[in-house]
């Protein structure tokens, strides 16, 4: 059941760039399931729980159209020792390692190449700054396990 499989694996990730969206493919392809089919795929999905509290919708909202639009986000960060900055970030990449996702971008307040865990940004709000030009090249080599989620190696 690829539906089910779909929807096991986007609602495992909530926060997730994008989940909303591929949840709401994924529903829209459920609903289009023949009855039988459909009931199957219904059986199959109650037998799989998840337990992963989403993101804030408003937090990920910006940080997914400065992405998408290369544009500058302002973010209030609190750091793992407990200090806040708030601080503009130009988007490069989201990366996920160890179940957790981050943002990694331009930080124009320590001009580097930094990574922000998602979950400690409390807020987020796109600019019309548009980035500045850094690249994924910057970042440095990825771990031979990482991938884009195309499917693709670099």
């Amino acid at each position: 059941m690829q539906a089910v499989a779909l929807l096991a694996a986007v609602s495992a990730a909530p926060d997730a760039p994008y989940a909303d969206l591929a949840l709401a493919g994924v529903r829209k392809i459920m609903d289009v399931l023949d009855p039988q089919t459909r009931t199957k795929a219904d059986e199959l999905a109650s037998r799989v729980w998840v337990n992963a509290p989403p993101a804030p919708r408003a937090i990920k909202s910006a940080l997914e159209e400065a992405m998408a639009e290369q544009r500058v986000v302002r973010i209030r960060y609190t750091s793992g020792d407990g200090s806040k900055t708030t601080r503009d970030v130009e988007p490069v990449m989201f990366g996920s390692t160890n179940g957790h996702w981050y943002l990694i971008g331009w930080c124009r307040l320590r001009s580097d190449m930094r990574w922000f865990l998602v979950s400690r940004i409390e807020h987020a709000s796109a600019t019309k700054i548009a980035c500045s030009g850094h690249g994924i090249d910057e970042i440095g080599i990825p771990p031979a396990t990482a991938r884009p989620v195309n499917g693709q190696a670099e």
